[in-house]
C-alpha cells in the first residue's frame, strides 16, 4: 500500500488514498481478503469522484490481452488494458472499438463500470451491448463469471454500477470489423438548436456516428447553432491509402504545467467559439479523416486537463427523453449563456433506447455535455439548479462524470436504483466497495 494524493481528470475533488496495485488475479483476490472498503481504479479519466475511495485498488498492472478470435474479432482482455492498446492491436488487423467514448485512454474496467456511450449510440447502443460476460472478484474473495444468461442480476448491475458490486478481472468483447482506419465524415453549420435536432432526426438512420459541436455561449436567435458532425467507416478501396488500417500516432504535444486561471475567460471562451463555429463557411463540408482526430480530437494534446488551472473543472453532461428534449436543452443553454459559463467544449448528441444496465445512463433522447472551469464562484451551487430542470424533464446526469449530484436528485432520476441496491446488499452486504461519489449519494 503507498499513500498517495488522487483526482478525477477534472481534477475536482483532490483526496488522499492508500493505493495498491494489483498484478495478477491471484493478488486481486489476496488483497480483497484484507480489512476495506475498496474501490477498483484504472486509468481515472472519469471526472469527478466516482474514481475516489480511501482505499484503492489500481488495475493498472492488469493490462494484458487474454485470447483473440481473429474470425470472429471477439476478444478477451484482462480489466487494466487501456482503449489505446486495444486499438493499437485490433486496428492493424481489420478490427476496431464497437463503441468508444470520446477519449481512447480509460481501461476497459472503467468503460464497462461507466457503460459508456459513443457517437453512434442511436444505432449501437453502449458499449455493454457487445459484451458477452465478465470475470469478477467480489468482496468476499470469491471469482465469478456474469453474462445475461449466469448471474445475469449481477450482470446488469455491474454494467455502469461504477464498481459497486465487485472488481472486474477480464472481459470478452466483440470488436467490428473494419477494412480501413478512415471515417467519411460530413460536416453541416446549423443556425439554431431547432435545426441541430431536426438535423439529428433526419440522419439517425443514414449515418452509424453523429455528433455536434455547440456555441454553448451564443444567446437569442443563435442559441445552440452548431456544427453536426456526421460519419461512418470508409471501406479500404475508396481510403485510396497504402496503408488503410494505420494506427493512431502517439500524442505530439503535452501541456507542460499548470496554467493560470486567466487563460480561460468567457470573453476568451466566447472568441474561440465564434473562431471555430466560423472556421467552416460553407453549410456542408466532406472529408475523409483518420479515426484519431475524429473520435479523440482532445487526446492529440496531452494532459489538456491542465488547461483549467488547479481548481480544475466540472464536466457536465444530462441526458432527456426525447419528448422535452429540445425544450430542456434550450433552457440550459440559455442559463449557460447568460451566466457566461466558459465552456469550450459542448457537445450534443442523441440517445437510442436505453440499455440493460441498472444504473445505465443514456435513454431515448439528447445528452449535452460541457466543461466548465471550478474557479468560477458559485457553479456548483448553478449546477445543482440545472439538474432539478434535468429532473423535472425526467432526465438524468451521467455518473462517469458527476462530482455535484445530490442523493435526493439521484434517487429521482435513476429507476433501477431499488433493484441495484438489492443485488449490492447480495453481493456486498457490509459495502466494502465504496467511493466518494456512492458515499455522497447514498448508495454506501
Amino acid at each position: 500500500m503507498r499513500r498517495q494524493r488522487i483526482a478525477g481528470w477534472g481534477q475536482y475533488p483532490v483526496t488522499e488514498a492508500e493505493v495498491a496495485r494489483v498484478r495478477s488475479r491471484e493478488n486481486l483476490v489476496e488483497q480483497l481478503r484484507r480489512p476495506g472498503p475498496w474501490l477498483a481504479q484504472g486509468s481515472c479519466r472519469s471526472y469527478g469522484d466516482a474514481c475516489l475511495g480511501t482505499r484503492v485498488l489500481s488495475t493498472l498492472p492488469l493490462g494484458h490481452l487474454l485470447a483473440f478470435d481473429a474470425e470472429t474479432g471477439v476478444l478477451r482482455a484482462e480489466a487494466g488494458i487501456t482503449l489505446d492498446e486495444i486499438l493499437r492491436f485490433a486496428v492493424p488487423r481489420g478490427w476496431f472499438l464497437p463503441v468508444t467514448p470520446g477519449t481512447k485512454y480509460p481501461t476497459l474496467g472503467g468503460c464497462l463500470a461507466a457503460d459508456v456511450h459513443g457517437k453512434n449510440h442511436h444505432v449501437d447502443g453502449a458499449l455493454s451491448r457487445h459484451l458477452d460476460s465478465l470475470e469478477m472478484v467480489l468482496a468476499d474473495g470469491s471469482t465469478v463469471r456474469c453474462s445475461r444468461t449466469e448471474h445475469p442480476e449481477l450482470f446488469r448491475a455491474t454494467l455502469g454500477g461504477m464498481g459497486l458490486t465487485g472488481v472486474i478481472y477480464a472481459a470478452i468483447l466483440r470488436l467490428r470489423p473494419i477494412s480501413s482506419a478512415w471515417i467519411a465524415v460530413r460536416t453541416l453549420r446549423t443556425g439554431g438548436l431547432a435545426e441541430t435536432c431536426r438535423l439529428f432526426a433526419e440522419t439517425q438512420d443514414q449515418h452509424r456516428y453523429s455528433v455536434a459541436w455547440i456555441d454553448c455561449l451564443a444567446q437569442g436567435s443563435r442559441l445552440g447553432r452548431s456544427l453536426v458532425m456526421l460519419g461512418d467507416h470508409l471501406d479500404a478501396d475508396l481510403a485510396g491509402r497504402p496503408n488503410p488500417l494505420q494506427v493512431h500516432p502517439p500524442s505530439r504535444f503535452e501541456v507542460p504545467c499548470t496554467l493560470p486561471g486567466w487563460v480561460l475567460t468567457p470573453w476568451s471562451m466566447r472568441a474561440f467559439n465564434g473562431l471555430y463555429y466560423h472556421r467552416q463557411w460553407g453549410r456542408e463540408r466532406r472529408a475523409e479523416v483518420h479515426y484519431d482526430p475524429f473520435f479523440y480530437p482532445l487526446d492529440a494534446v496531452g494532459r489538456w486537463n491542465r488547461i483549467y488551472g488547479r481548481a480544475g473543472f466540472l464536466q457536465y453532461q444530462f441526458a432527456v427523453p426525447m419528448a422535452r428534449g429540445q425544450e430542456a436543452v434550450a433552457e440550459i443553454l440559455g442559463r449557460i449563456a447568460a451566466r457566461g459559463a466558459a465552456s469550450f467544449l459542448a457537445v450534443l448528441k442523441a440517445f437510442g433506447p436505453a440499455d440493460e444496465g441498472l444504473l445505465g445512463f443514456p435513454m431515448a433522447g439528447y445528452t449535452l455535455a460541457l466543461d466548465l472551469p471550478l474557479r468560477e464562484p458559485g457553479l456548483v451551487g448553478f449546477l445543482r439548479e440545472l439538474n432539478r430542470t434535468v429532473r423535472e424533464a425526467g432526465g438524468r446526469v451521467y455518473l462517469a462524470k458527476d462530482a455535484v449530484l445530490e442523493r435526493e436528485d439521484f434517487e429521482a432520476m435513476y429507476p433501477g436504483l431499488p433493484e441495484f441496491r438489492r443485488v449490492k446488499r447480495e453481493v456486498d452486504p457490509e459495502n466494502r466497495f465504496r467511493s466518494l461519489q456512492s458515499d455522497r449519494l447514498g448508495l454506501t
